[in-house]
């Protein structure tokens, strides 16, 4: 999906504009999804967001659910390995 696409619409009532559907097609826009507008300049820019943003935070950075279990015996770990040396020094002195 390289190079740019453009097609002349009208602003209607309201400001309102229909999105080519070339560019829908091109770009996957659904009815009723989320875009951002963003003015750049003299240049009004449209893009779409995720329907899912967490689906492509997963895609991104991998796996990042929350199991209690697994955070509660790395949080037994530390407490083993870091916190209760330090406690049971500060104690002595």
């Amino acid at each position: 999906m390289n190079g740019k696409m453009a097609e002349e619409v009208r602003i209607g009532r309201r400001f309102s504009f229909v999105i080519p559907k070339s560019i829908r097609k091109r770009l996957g826009v659904k009815e009723g999804q989320t875009v951002i507008v963003t003015a750049e300049g003299e240049r009004i820019i449209v893009e779409p967001l995720p329907e899912d943003p967490y689906e492509i935070l997963v895609e991104t950075l991998g796996d990042f659910s929350y199991s209690e279990e697994k955070y509660e015996k790395k949080a037994e770990e530390w407490l083993t390995k870091v916190a209760r040396p330090r406690h049971r020094s500060s104690i002595r002195a």
